[in-house]
C-alpha cells in the first residue's frame, strides 16, 4: 500500500532585533535551498518537541517553542532513485533565546537571520512564504513585516 503523504514538524525561529522581527533560515543539505529546520516524528516526543530538537540539530538554536502550530505547508520531498513523497509540515514558532557556536549539522548548513519579507523571497515553497508573511500577526505582537531589503544573502 502506498502512502499519500507524510508528516514532518518544523520550527520557525524568530527574534526581535532593533524593533524588526527577524526569522532564521537554513540551507537544505542536498539542494542548498533556503528552508526552516524540520524533521520526521520521533517516538516519545510531541510534535513541538520534535521541532525544537530539529532547530538545535540543524541550526544550533535554543529557545521557547509554542505548543500549537502556526500553520502548515506542503512540499515534495525528494527520495533516492528519483522518487518523491508529498510531505505536510506542521510549523511551530520558536522564540530564539540562544544561538550556539557549535551544533551537530553546522558543517552541512548555512544559517542566516533575515527580516520576514526578505526571508519570504528566498524560500521556494509558496505556502511557507505565506506563513512567513503572516508570522507577526500570528504571534500577536502587532509587528508588521518590513519592506524588502536588497541585501538578501545569495548562495
Amino acid at each position: 500500500m502506498k502512502r499519500k503523504s507524510r508528516t514532518q514538524y518544523a520550527a520557525l525561529p524568530y527574534r526581535m532585533r532593533e524593533a524588526v522581527l527577524e526569522v532564521l533560515l537554513i540551507t537544505s543539505r542536498e539542494t542548498g535551498r533556503w528552508i526552516i529546520p524540520k524533521g520526521w516524528p520521533h517516538k516519545g516526543l510531541s510534535p513541538s518537541a520534535v521541532a525544537l530538537r530539529e532547530a538545535y540539530e540543524e541550526a544550533g538554536l535554543r529557545g521557547k517553542i509554542k505548543r500549537r502550530p502556526l500553520g502548515t505547508y506542503s512540499y515534495q520531498k525528494r527520495l533516492p532513485r528519483d522518487k518523491a513523497v508529498l510531505c505536510k509540515v506542521e510549523v511551530f514558532a520558536l522564540e530564539v533565546k540562544r544561538q550556539l557556536d557549535h551544533w551537530p549539522e553546522q558543517k552541512d548548513r548555512i544559517r542566516c537571520w533575515l527580516p520576514l519579507a526578505d526571508a519570504a523571497v528566498l524560500v521556494t515553497d509558496s505556502e511557507l512564504q505565506e506563513l512567513l508573511l503572516t508570522l507577526s500577526g500570528s504571534l500577536g505582537r502587532g509587528v508588521h513585516a518590513p519592506q524588502m531589503n536588497s541585501e538578501t544573502p545569495q548562495r
